[in-house]
């Protein structure tokens, strides 16, 4: 009969072995993220790097960096184009000069509500995902910021007072309503909007509450004008090559995964969208609806800019809308 503190000894450098073992063989994937630690798309894919380590079990173990900390924003499709990154990130229009598609979701005042933003989204789906593999990407979820509306130094009426006012562009859309309104556009990730604003690269900008909280946009601007244009979306993505390798019970297991990280970063940003304005009127900015003018000049720009889209992108983008607004 073997020593029991022997077999003790054995059985517990069988463990351990185990364990290394089922570390070593875990893949670890750094995810890429542009936003601040502190919003909530970060924070929900924080969450959803939990779930996937969860439901496989510690075979995916990602780590997830805010505030474009690994890539910058405008760095991060590429990077996990090209498996730099396995997984990453990132607003789905920034890259609609590549592949106009992406643009879906910002076609201004189509879909202002979270409820018919959701059937956008159900309409474009299965397109936007074909042109996202063609990338050599696919999208594991995705996530709707609150509606957007303009943020300015100054009373703004119309467009006779944005005249020359320098405006942080994100993507087509915003770079368009810029140069529609006679302002300037320039590029700025949001993780340098701060800094943009103190010395005055920009002067304005179209965004939710969100990241004017984030960024605390009232210590250099002092109005925001709810507009509602859109409602665009994050989205997470990941290498198709990496996808294509794992099995199908792990693909099974991250998607279940993103897919309540989806429902419920959804659900976040909707319980948030008010509260956003609350505190920018608590930090002195005056919040308010944009008044007639300005917004009658905002929905003929508006109306262009989806003609525009459509002329640009064709067939599949007017069977987005179609399938839109059929139901």
């Amino acid at each position: 009969m073997k020593p029991l503190n022997k077999t003790l000894s054995t059985t517990a450098m069988t463990v351990a072995l185990a364990i290394a073992g089922s570390a070593a063989s875990a893949e670890q994937w750094d995810m890429p993220m542009a936003y601040a630690a502190t919003n909530f798309h970060s924070e929900m894919g924080v969450v959803f790097a939990d779930k996937v380590r969860e439901y496989t079990s510690g075979e995916i173990d990602i780590t997830v960096h805010p505030g474009g900390s690994l890539f910058k924003g405008g760095e991060i499709k590429r990077a996990v184009q090209t498996g730099q990154a396995p997984i990453g990130e990132r607003f789905m229009s920034a890259h609609a000069n590549e592949a106009p598609l992406l643009g879906w979701d910002n076609l201004p005042f189509i879909a202002t509500t979270y409820e018919n933003n959701d059937k956008l989204w159900a309409a474009a789906k299965d397109k936007v995902n074909a042109q996202l593999s063609d990338l050599n990407l696919v999208a594991l979820y995705t996530c709707p910021w609150p509606g957007q509306g303009f943020y300015f130094k100054k009373e703004v009426m119309s467009s006779k007072d944005t005249q020359g006012v320098k405006f942080r562009s994100y993507n087509t859309a915003t770079a368009t309503f810029a140069e529609e309104l006679g302002m300037i556009p320039v590029q700025v990730e949001a993780a340098e909007l701060s800094q943009a604003l103190a010395t005055g690269v920009a002067e304005s900008f179209i965004s939710s509450g969100s990241t004017g909280y984030d960024r605390k946009v009232w210590e250099n601007l002092t109005h925001y004008y709810k507009v509602n244009a859109w409602l665009p979306r994050n989205y997470v993505m990941v290498n198709k090559g990496v996808w294509d390798g794992l099995s199908a019970d792990m693909q099974a297991n991250v998607q279940k995964a993103a897919d309540e990280t989806g429902t419920a970063c959804a659900a976040k940003s909707a319980e948030l969208a008010n509260w956003y304005f609350e505190q920018l009127e608590a930090n002195g900015m005056k919040v308010e609806d944009a008044g007639p003018e300005f917004l009658a000049e905002l929905e003929t720009i508006g109306a262009k800019m989806t003609a525009d889209w459509l002329a640009e992108v064709g067939e599949d983008g007017q069977a987005i809308l179609d399938a839109y607004n059929a139901n």
